[in-house]
C-alpha cells in the first residue's frame, strides 16, 4: 500500500475519464497525458502502480491495444483479491496466502478479520493492500456493531473493506435503514482514507429492483465498489442440496448499468480462470475476488 492510494483515487473519481467512451483523437490521448503527470504529483508511488490507480489501463492502454489478447500480468494480477476467507484456514495457511499475493503483486488480499494486521505486517512495503471483511458472510450484525468491526479493522491495518449488507431489510424494502447502514460505514471508511466495497448477495435477491436500488444507493453515497456476492450464499435447490450462482453475467451487466460511473464493480464467486477474468473485464469489471489467483496470473503468456 503506498501513501496516498485512496486519495488518489478519490481525486480521479472527481476529475473522471468516460471509462468506456475514450476518444481516439490524438489531442484527447496528449489531454490525458497531461492529467497523468498531475495524478502521478499527488502520490509517492511508482508510475505503475500511479496507472493502476488511475484505471488506465481500461481507458490508455486498453483503448491504445484494442484487443483482449494484449492483456498484462500486471493488469489482471491488479484486478484481484486473493480470497483468504474459507473457515477453515488456519494460520499457516493464511500466511502462504499472504506471500502468494505478494509475489504475483495482485491488488489485495481479502483475509479473515483477525488475520487481517497479520497480513498488514506480511505486506509491508509492497503495494498489495489489506482488505477484511465485516458483516461476513450473512450481513445480520447491527449497524453500531458493523462500525465497530471497520473501525477495528482500519486499526488493524485495513485499507479496504467488504461489507455486507443486511439481505433482511433489502428484501423488506427498508431502504432507510439501508441507507443507514452503508452510510454509517462509508462514513468511517472515507474518515481513515480507506475504501469500501458493499456485497449485495445476489443469489439472496431473486428480483432486479432490490439489485437495482442498491446501486443507486451506494452511487449516492459515494462508495468505492458495487460487489457480487461473498461466495457463501449458498441456496437451497429442489432437491435439498445447496449452491450458488455468484458472479452472473447479468447480474454484472445490471450493476454496471445502474452504478454512477465512479463506481467500480467487483465479480466474486465463481471466477476461477483467466477466461472467466477477461470475461467480466469486458463487463465493466475492474476487480475481482478469487482463491484460483495463481492459476489465473500463470495462464498469460
Amino acid at each position: 500500500m503506498c501513501e496516498g492510494d485512496w486519495k488518489l483515487v478519490r481525486w480521479r473519481k472527481e476529475n473522471p475519464w468516460d471509462l468506456y467512451n475514450v476518444s481516439e483523437d490524438p489531442d484527447r490521448v496528449k489531454s490525458m497525458e497531461q492529467q497523468f503527470i498531475e495524478w502521478k504529483k499527488l502520490s509517492k508511488c511508482s508510475e505503475e502502480r500511479v496507472t493502476f490507480l488511475i484505471n488506465l489501463p481500461y481507458i490508455y492502454l486498453h483503448k491504445k491495444h484494442n484487443q483482449m489478447g494484449t492483456v498484462s500480468k500486471f493488469e489482471i494480477a491488479k484486478m484481484i483479491d486473493h480470497s483468504l476467507l474459507h473457515p477453515t484456514m488456519d494460520d499457516r495457511t493464511l500466511r502462504e496466502g499472504i506471500e502468494l499475493a505478494r509475489k504475483y503483486n495482485v491488488a489485495a488480499v481479502c483475509i479473515k478479520p483477525y488475520a487481517a494486521k497479520m497480513a498488514a505486517d506480511i505486506l509491508q512495503g509492497s503495494d498489495v493492500m489489506v482488505c477484511t471483511v465485516i458483516g461476513f458472510p450473512h450481513g445480520n450484525s447491527r449497524i453500531d456493531v458493523k462500525v465497530y468491526e471497520t473501525e477495528r479493522a482500519i486499526d488493524d491495518g485495513a485499507v479496504e473493506i467488504d461489507m455486507v449488507v443486511n439481505t433482511g431489510k433489502v428484501l423488506s424494502e427498508d431502504w432507510d435503514y439501508v441507507t443507514d447502514e452503508i452510510g454509517a460505514i462509508v462514513a468511517v471508511t472515507k474518515k481513515h482514507g480507506a475504501a469500501l466495497k458493499v456485497i449485495f448477495e445476489n443469489d439472496f435477491l431473486s428480483e432486479e429492483k432490490h439489485k437495482i436500488k442498491l446501486c443507486e444507493i451506494c452511487s449516492e453515497l459515494k462508495v468505492e465498489f458495487v460487489k457480487t456476492s461473498t461466495g457463501y450464499g449458498f441456496v437451497k435447490q429442489p432437491d435439498g442440496s445447496y449452491g450458488y450462482k455468484g458472479a452472473t453475467h447479468d447480474d454484472l451487466v445490471l450493476m454496471r448499468k445502474h452504478s454512477d460511473s465512479s463506481v467500480e464493480v467487483k465479480a466474486a464467486g465463481g471466477i476461477r480462470t483467466l477466461e472467466d477474468t477477461l470475461k467480466v473485464r469486458e463487463l465493466g469489471v475492474t476487480r475481482i475476488g478469487a482463491t484460483a489467483t495463481e492459476a489465473i496470473i500463470l495462464a498469460i503468456t
